[in-house]
């Protein structure tokens, strides 16, 4: 289990940085269409690796019952709602929306998954999400809006789309999964983004063209990767708990990368954060607690079974 913890930690952390790189990125490229070649450069790598290692595989015409609803919701629909919402909303309001992402996993997945939700994972998640609050939060609170309700959206459509991966893993090789569900939801996006942002206003920049492929091999293509699979060894619920380290990850990677200064609230924030994943993650456990009294959803009277 350290070394699941230790590879979601890793795929985390370049997350995490990847919002650094995503801001020197877009400066270069459209963020739509920006978010449509990297998904094509990770289509490419995944295919031309699975290609390679023959561990492409045929699948059940029923898998893309949920491969395709996966590539519409935690693709097309992420990132258009995603981009919608940030011309009207600023990155800090952004950054707080999302980060309830992990409760809203954890919550779909004690319905969906019968994963259960312990007295520890919740406590570890408030405390973490108090400290992104001090990481990217402001006093003044968060004013709703169109833009807010986009945002929003993304967030439920990215954590629909994790209780989709956990489920389709549950008969697909994690690898096979992430391959198909990476093609499929490029192949949606690429269209809507070259209609939206023509190819003319691509960057000329050779260096942003090699930092394109290498943060979309990296950070999407094998973190990708990694963490579908180890998705499947810890669950849905405890693994979406490092996603609270992502604001921290950041704020450490602007500081070096880009010399974007850290208060002292911010590093207090931080200390929450890495003490809610602790807090979540950890393996000691109660009896009384872990064993007899997890708390859980109720078995819903007719939850659609997965086809």
């Amino acid at each position: 289990m350290i070394r699941s913890y230790l590879l979601l930690l890793f795929c985390v952390t370049c997350w995490g940085s990847n919002f650094v790189f995503g801001s020197i990125l877009v400066n270069e490229f459209p963020p739509l269409l920006l978010a449509a070649l990297r998904l094509t450069m990770t289509s490419l790598f995944l295919v031309a690796y699975a290609w390679s290692t023959k561990k492409l595989k045929y699948l059940n015409p029923r898998d893309y019952l949920l491969l395709i609803p996966l590539g519409f919701i935690g693709t097309l629909l992420n990132q258009a709602a995603f981009f919608t919402g940030l011309e009207t909303v600023n990155a800090t309001t952004a950054s707080l929306i999302l980060s309830l992402a992990p409760i809203t996993i954890a919550l779909l997945a004690s319905v969906f998954l019968k994963e259960a939700i312990t007295g520890r994972m919740i406590a570890g998640s408030i405390v973490a999400i108090l400290g992104i609050f001090f990481v990217v939060g402001k006093s003044d609170g968060l004013n709703v809006s169109i833009g807010t309700v986009y945002i929003l959206f993304a967030m439920l459509t990215f954590a629909v789309s994790i209780i989709m991966m956990r489920k389709l893993t549950e008969r697909i090789d994690p690898f096979v999964a992430t391959v198909y569900s990476t093609v499929i939801g490029s192949g949606m996006v690429i269209p809507v983004a070259v209609i939206k942002e023509p190819l003319n206003h691509v960057s000329p920049h050779l260096w942003a063209w090699v930092m394109l492929i290498a943060t979309a091999i990296v950070m999407q293509g094998l973190c990708g990767l990694i963490w579908n699979m180890q998705l499947k060894r810890v669950g849905a619920g405890k693994a979406s708990i490092f996603l609270n380290l992502q604001p921290f990850v950041a704020m450490i990677a602007g500081f070096v990368l880009l010399g974007t200064p850290v208060t002292a609230i911010q590093i207090f924030g931080s200390i929450f954060i890495v003490g809610g994943v602790v807090l979540a993650t950890s393996r000691k456990r109660d009896k009384a607690n872990a064993m007899k009294h997890p708390i859980s959803a109720p078995k819903p009277a007719s939850v659609p079974k997965s086809p």
